[in-house]
């Protein structure tokens, strides 16, 4: 039975969220040259580095490994005893390594993206998601005896437990599911205290069968906890898992059945989210995996872990971009109007969202995917009116120099929403249908930071320039602090209840 339930649901809530512009360079205190002690066979990656600090005269000569300059060895530069050295700086980590990884290999300038060495393109095309998960977590493709023990590991966890439902049944009827999930995982958690660091010690995870315990726990559930939370929005009761169906299959299944005993979802459908969820699978250090891997230096469980990413991902600037694009393109509206928007982009009027990556100056392999996998989609349900808008916006933006020699190339979220709109999701959906796949990718980082020696819990540095010591003064003759706005808003209850007193 193909599935329509979905095509009428309004497309609405859309939010902007434009990425925040970086940050120009930081000037340097320090000038610094390639050592000419170096070999001339050295690799391009390794050798050495000589620093000379402008300030002192004094010359510094730091390794290199792997490309990088340990950022503990600037506190040798120092002006003055008992400075601490420098420091480096780097507001969003724009060009800071902190952990040595073998997941998830990006090369931006060339447009290049692999999972374990295998490019993103041949996965999306011959792989399913579930072995793509195995392959990220455990560093290679499994065998067919090891695919059929992996997939029914997952698919014997994907029930939740009568508490866990009835938790989310106690949510409003219009609560973000976003915010239904994260609360949820985080609550998920508390279901298993053997798998607690802070009842069991903090080295329960050496133990590996507890370490993938939770993992089949989580990756099984997450689509559960989704659809949940989808079927809560919509008000309807929420559907059982489906073990002997896939994955995906099986999310679609429990978004969508009503009443039929024989119900089947879309294949085409199918197939088309099983891409989405492979290209979203994982991403290198971005935002929400950095915050897996920092709350999990603190040896917090990996519920808490994943809760605190999905957290991360919430934000509209890395889990709802695809939602600002197909804001902007229904604000174009039409194929006619997209020549005037291009203009108003080019004098800095509009925002052109979709396209540029904080990553790739090239286009983004996953959106030559996506932009297959959006015409299969549309062919099945029927054509998406704002595609039209879509690929002509992207014909003329790569046909004009001034996005060309800017390397704004359309991104994974360009196409992304279309796809998620035309198979019926609003958009507070779209980070959900972000979040599923990419808890494989989170977990795969958890356990490489579990057997990673040089792991530390995470503590940046800051600059301090706030105030020096100043004296304690007696409230009473203390003046008004200059101080940012105090001002708040009022709710409708405390509108009321000044209206009562009055």
């Amino acid at each position: 039975m193909i599935p329509t339930t979905r095509l009428a649901v309004i497309s609405s809530h859309l939010r902007s969220s434009a990425p925040a512009e970086e940050s120009p360079l930081q000037s340097e205190t320090v000038a610094a040259s390639s050592s000419k002690k170096e070999s001339k066979d050295a690799k391009p990656n390794q050798g050495t580095l000589t620093v000379t600090d402008n300030r002192t005269g004094k010359s510094y000569e730091f390794p290199i490994k792997d490309g990088t300059v340990s950022a503990l060895l600037l506190r040798k530069v120092s002006a003055a005893p008992g400075d601490n050295g420098l420091m480096s700086y780097d507001p969003g980590f724009q060009n800071t390594a902190n952990v040595t990884s073998r997941i998830t290999y990006i090369d931006g300038d060339k447009g290049i993206l692999r999972y374990r060495g295998y490019p993103i393109e041949v996965l999306a095309e011959k792989s399913n998601f579930l072995e793509v998960a195995y392959l990220l977590i455990n560093g290679n493709l499994p065998s067919a005896t090891q695919y059929t023990e992996w997939s029914r590991s997952i698919m014997t966890h994907t029930f939740i437990h009568e508490n866990l439902v009835s938790l989310m049944k106690t949510f409003r009827y219009d609560a973000h599911p976003m915010g239904m999930i994260i609360s949820t995982i985080a609550a998920l958690g508390t279901f298993y205290p053997e798998a607690n660091p802070a009842l069991k010690g903090e080295g329960v995870f050496k133990d590996i069968k507890i370490r993938n315990k939770q993992m089949f726990r989580i990756i099984g559930k997450v689509p559960t906890i989704a659809a949940c939370a989808w079927r809560h929005r919509i008000g309807r009761p929420y559907n059982e898992p489906i073990n002997e169906l896939g994955y995906t299959e099986n999310f679609l299944y429990m978004l969508d059945r009503l009443s039929e005993t024989n119900y089947k979802p879309n294949p085409v459908l199918v197939r088309a989210l099983e891409i989405l969820f492979i290209l979203h699978a994982d991403h290198e250090m971005n935002c929400s995996t950095a915050a897996m891997r920092h709350i999990a230096s603190s040896g917090a469980d990996p519920y808490t872990a994943v809760a605190g990413a999905a957290g991360a991902l919430y934000g509209p600037l890395h889990g709802g971009a695809n939602e600002a694009v197909l804001h902007m393109l229904e604000e174009i509206g039409t194929v006619e109007n997209v020549p005037k928007f291009i203009e108003e982009v080019k004098s800095k009027k509009k925002k052109l969202m979709g396209f540029g990556h904080r990553i790739y100056h090239n286009y983004d392999p996953r959106a030559k995917i996506i932009r297959k996998v959006a015409y299969e989609v549309f062919e099945s349900l029927g054509k998406e009116p704002l595609i039209e808008v879509a690929t002509e916006l992207e014909r003329r933006a790569l046909a004009d120099e001034y996005f060309v020699s800017r390397k704004l190339y359309p991104n994974v979220d360009f196409y992304s929403g279309l796809i998620y709109k035309a198979m019926g999701f609003p958009t507070d959906m779209f980070p959900v249908l972000f979040t599923i796949p990419r808890v494989v990718g989170w977990l795969a980082h958890w356990m490489e930071h579990l057997d990673d020696p040089e792991t530390k819990i995470y503590r940046p540095r800051q600059v301090y320039l706030g105030e020096e010591t100043r004296e304690y003064q007696p409230i009473e003759g203390r003046p008004d602090a200059k101080v940012r706005s105090q001002g708040y808003y009022s709710s409708s209850v405390s509108t009321r209840s000044q209206k009562i007193s009055k």
